[in-house]
C-alpha cells in the first residue's frame, strides 16, 4: 500500500487503455445517430405524406374528370332522344305526317339546323321509302330521298339556304332500308335504342344512330325514325379537358373498340386492296391504338380483369409505363337505351411529384447541415464532459492496482460531475478504511458458509432417504390396487356374462375403483371414483374394495342397506384419517337377465343387441360415499331387463373429460358412438376399440385423470374378428 497521497491532475498519464469505445465516442455517436434517425424519419414521413397527398389528389382529379365526362355524355346523348320525343309527339298530334314528304322534309331541315351535334335526321319506311337530312363537314345540308317512284335508288340532293332542294348530286343504287343494321336493330328491339358505332364513308366521321320504331294503330311496323349523333363531339370535348399537366382520357366499348379519345381519332383509313387507291375508314380497337399509353393501358386492363365485361364498378388503378408510374380510373357509363361504355382517365404521377421532389431535396440539404452542426457540438460537448470523468477513471485504475491514496479535483461547473468527484473521494477514503477489516470478515463468512453447506448436504441426504421411502410405499400401494382388481379368469368364470375391464391411473396411485364379484348366481358390479389422486385416494379405494367384498360375502343383496352400510364404514375411516376425500359409487346387481342400478356416479350406458344406446342418469340414485354419515334417504334403484346380446357399459369421468391438443373434450356422445359401432364384437374387443379411439383422440396430450372402463354383455351370439 502506498502511504504518500497522490493528486490526480489533467496531465496524469494513462496506465491502461479503454475498452472498445471511449466516453467521447459513446457521447457523440448516439447523439449523432439520434439526429440522423430523427431527420431521416422526418424526411421519410414527409415523403410518405407527400405520396399520400399525391394519391389523394390524383384520386380526386380522376374522379372529378370522370364525373365531368359522365355529365357531358348524359347531356350530349339526351339530344337524339329529345328529337325522337319531339317527332313522336308531332306525329301523335298530327302536326306532321310520314307520308307528306314536303312537310316532313321541312320539319327535318329545321331540326338539323337546330341541333348542331346531330349529323343526320331521317325516317325510313317499311315499304322502302326514306327521307333524311345530312350535315356535311363544311356545314352544308343535303337531302337523302328515296321514293316509291324509284325504289332502291337513294338520291342525294344539295339544298339552298332555305332548305330547298337545288340539284341531284348523286344516286346510290340498291339501297334497301330494312337490310340496314340500324333498321333491323330498331325492329328487333321494338323500342328506342342505339345502333352500333359506324363511320360515314364519304367524309369519315364516327357516329352512332338513335333509332325508334314507329307503329300504326293496329301495332304494325310502319318504319323507323333515326338520327345520328357525331362522336367527334365527344373527342373534341375530351381534348378540352385539363387533366393535370399531361393526363389523357379515352372511352371504349365493352368490345374494346375506341369511342372517343383526347389524343387521337377513333378510326383509321385503310386501302381496300393493296393495288387499289380506294380508302376505307375502319373503327380502331384500343389495343391497336396509335397512342402507346392508350394501347398499354388497354392491355393492362385486359390482363387485370381478363375482359372488359368484368368491370362493373368504378376501379382505381396504378401501373408503370416506361419507368413512370401512372394513375388510372375506369368508370362504367350506361344509359336507359342500352349504351354501355367504359371511361378511362390516366394521370402520370410526375404531374404531382415536382414540388414534392423539390421539398425532399431541400429537406436532405437541411438535414446534412443539421448533422454537421450536431456532430461539431457533440464533439465539443463530449470533450468538456468526458475530461473530468477521464481523470476519475484514471484514479479508479490506480485504486484497482492497490494504490488507495487517490484524490481528484472537485471543481467543475457541471453539478453532477462535481458531486461525482466528491463521491469518488469519499468512497476512496471509505474503501481504504474498509479494506483493513475485509479479510477478517471474508474468513468469518467462509467458515459460516462451510457450516451451512454441511447442514444442507445432511438435509438433502435425509430428503433423498425420505423420497425413497415414500416411493417404496406408493409402489406397494399401487401393487395392492392392482392385486385386488378382478382377474380375467374370474371374469370369464361368471356364467351368462361376457365381461372386460380396464383401469389406468393418471399418477402413480389413482383413485378409480371397479370390482366384479359373484356369489351363488348373484353378480355384484361396483365402479367408483375417489376425489383426487395419491396416497389417500389409493387407500380409500382399497378400503372401499374390502368393504364391498365383506358385504357381498355376507350376502347383503338389498342395495339400500348395502350402500348405507358401506357409506358408514368409509365415512368413519375418513374421519379417523382426518381426510376430506369421498367417492362416487355405482352398485349393480345382476341375476337372471335383470340388473338393478343404485348409487350416484356417471351415467350408466345400456346397450341393446342392435347397438341402440340408452343412458341412465344416476344423480337421483344415491349420494357420494364418505361425505355424510347417513345417506339412507338418498338411495334409490332402477331395474333394467337385459336380453341376450344386451349389455351395460360403466366408466369414470376420465374418459368423457379427456382432452386433445385443441383442449376439446372426448365426450359421452363419442363414447356411446364407438360402443354402438363395435357392439357386435366381444366385450374385450369393445373395450379395446374404445380405449384405442380414446388414445387416438388424445394424441400426445397427457392423461390428467384416471381412466376406467367396464363392459358387461349378456351372453348371446358374439361375433369375434
Amino acid at each position: 500500500m502506498v502511504s504518500q497521497k497522490t493528486r490526480i491532475d489533467k496531465n496524469i498519464p494513462r496506465k491502461a487503455s479503454f475498452s472498445k469505445f471511449s466516453l467521447r465516442t459513446t457521447l457523440v455517436v448516439p447523439f449523432v445517430l439520434q439526429i440522423c434517425a430523427a431527420v431521416g424519419l422526418v424526411a421519410y414521413l414527409s415523403f410518405q405524406s407527400g405520396q399520400q397527398s399525391v394519391n389523394e389528389v390524383a384520386y380526386q382529379l380522376r374522379r372529378e374528370v370522370s364525373n365531368r365526362i359522365k355529365q357531358n355524355l348524359e347531356n350530349y346523348l339526351k339530344t337524339p332522344y329529345l328529337i325522337h320525343k319531339i317527332n313522336l309527339d308531332s306525329l301523335e298530334l298530327k302536326q306532321i305526317e310520314l307520308q307528306n314528304i314536303p312537310s316532313l322534309e321541312r320539319h327535318f331541315w329545321k331540326q338539323i339546323n337546330q341541333f348542331s351535334e346531330i349529323g343526320f335526321i331521317g325516317y325510313a319506311s317499311e315499304q322502302g321509302e326514306m327521307l333524311g337530312m345530312e350535315r356535311l363537314d363544311n356545314g352544308l345540308i343535303e337531302v337523302n330521298l328515296m321514293e316509291n317512284s324509284s325504289p332502291g335508288n337513294l338520291g342525294i340532293y344539295t339544298t339552298d339556304k332555305q332548305g330547298n332542294r337545288s340539284a341531284l348530286r348523286k344516286v346510290i343504287p340498291n339501297f334497301i332500308n330494312n337490310k340496314r343494321p340500324w333498321y333491323q336493330k330498331a325492329v328487333q328491339s321494338k323500342k328506342a335504342t342505339w345502333s352500333d358505332i359506324f363511320i360515314y364513308q364519304g367524309t369519315p366521321r364516327p357516329a352512332i344512330s338513335a333509332v325508334v320504331p314507329v307503329y300504326d294503330g293496329a301495332g304494325q311496323i310502319q318504319g323507323v325514325l333515326f338520327n345520328d349523333f357525331l362522336l367527334s363531339l365527344i373527342s373534341d370535348f375530351l381534348k378540352t379537358l385539363k387533366i393535370g399537366e399531361s393526363g389523357q382520357t379515352f372511352i371504349i366499348e365493352r368490345s374494346g373498340m375506341l369511342v372517343a379519345s383526347s389524343t387521337e381519332k377513333p378510326f383509321v383509313i385503310k386501302n381496300q386492296k393493296a393495288n387499289e387507291l380506294q380508302q376505307i375508314p375502319q373503327l380502331l380497337s384500343a389495343v391497336e391504338s396509335r397512342d402507346p399509353l392508350v394501347q398499354f393501358t388497354t392491355k393492362y386492363l385486359l390482363s387485370r380483369f381478363h375482359n372488359f365485361n368484368s368491370i362493373r364498378t368504378e376501379q382505381q388503378l396504378d401501373f408503370k409505363f416506361k419507368n413512370q408510374r401512372y394513375f388510372a380510373q375506369v368508370s362504367p357509363f350506361r344509359d336507359e337505351y342500352g349504351l354501355d361504355w367504359l371511361i378511362v382517365v390516366i394521370v402520370p404521377e410526375s404531374d404531382f411529384m415536382g414540388q414534392i421532389e423539390t421539398n425532399t431535396h431541400r429537406t436532405i440539404i437541411l438535414s446534412v447541415v443539421a448533422l454537421i452542426v450536431a456532430i461539431t457540438l457533440g464533439i465539443l460537448s463530449a470533450r468538456w464532459i468526458a475530461h473530468p470523468i477521464f481523470r476519475i477513471t484514471q484514479a479508479s485504475e490506480y485504486i484497482a492496482d492497490g494504490n488507495l491514496d487517490q484524490h481528484v479535483n472537485e471543481s467543475h461547473p457541471i453539478v453532477e460531475i462535481k458531486k461525482l468527484a466528491n463521491s469518488f473521494n469519499s468512497m476512496a477514503g471509505q474503501l481504504k478504511d474498509s479494506f483493513e477489516t475485509l479479510e477478517d470478515k471474508v474468513e468469518e463468512r467462509t467458515t459460516e458458509l462451510a457450516q451451512a453447506n454441511q447442514e444442507i448436504s445432511a438435509l438433502n441426504q435425509r430428503l433423498k432417504i425420505e423420497n425413497i421411502r415414500m416411493s417404496a410405499e406408493l409402489d406397494i400401494l399401487q401393487q395392492m390396487q392392482q392385486l385386488i382388481l378382478p382377474k380375467p379368469a374370474e371374469l370369464q368364470a361368471i356364467k351368462g356374462l361376457d365381461i372386460a375391464g380396464f383401469m389406468e391411473p393418471a399418477e402413480q396411485v389413482g383413485g378409480d375403483y371397479y370390482d366384479v364379484l359373484c356369489t351363488e348366481g348373484l353378480v355384484t358390479i361396483c365402479i367408483g371414483d375417489v376425489t383426487g389422486h395419491g396416497l389417500e385416494s389409493g387407500i380409500l379405494m382399497v378400503m372401499t374394495q374390502a368393504a364391498v367384498r365383506t358385504l357381498q360375502e355376507l350376502q347383503e343383496s338389498e342395495p339400500v342397506r348395502f350402500l348405507n352400510t358401506l357409506n358408514r364404514t368409509i365415512y368413519k375411516n375418513v374421519q379417523r384419517m382426518k381426510s376430506d376425500k369421498c367417492l362416487t359409487l355405482a352398485l349393480l346387481n345382476y341375476a337372471d337377465g335383470k340388473v338393478s342400478i343404485s348409487g350416484q356416479h356417471e351415467e350408466i350406458i345400456v346397450v341393446r343387441k342392435g347397438g341402440q344406446i340408452e343412458r341412465i342418469d344416476t344423480i337421483d340414485l344415491g349420494f357420494p360415499i364418505g361425505l355424510d354419515e347417513d345417506i339412507l334417504d338418498w338411495i334409490n334403484q332402477v331395474v333394467v331387463d337385459l336380453e341376450p346380446g344386451d349389455g351395460v357399459v360403466l366408466y369414470t369421468d376420465g374418459i368423457p373429460e379427456a382432452r386433445n391438443i385443441e383442449q376439446e373434450f372426448y365426450g359421452i356422445e363419442r363414447l356411446c358412438e364407438v360402443v354402438s359401432e363395435n357392439w357386435h364384437r366381444s366385450a374385450e374387443e369393445i373395450k379395446q376399440a374404445t380405449i384405442d379411439d380414446l388414445r387416438k383422440f388424445m394424441g400426445e396430450e397427457k392423461v390428467i385423470d384416471d381412466i376406467t372402463l367396464l363392459v358387461l354383455k349378456q351372453q348371446g351370439n358374439i361375433v369375434h374378428n
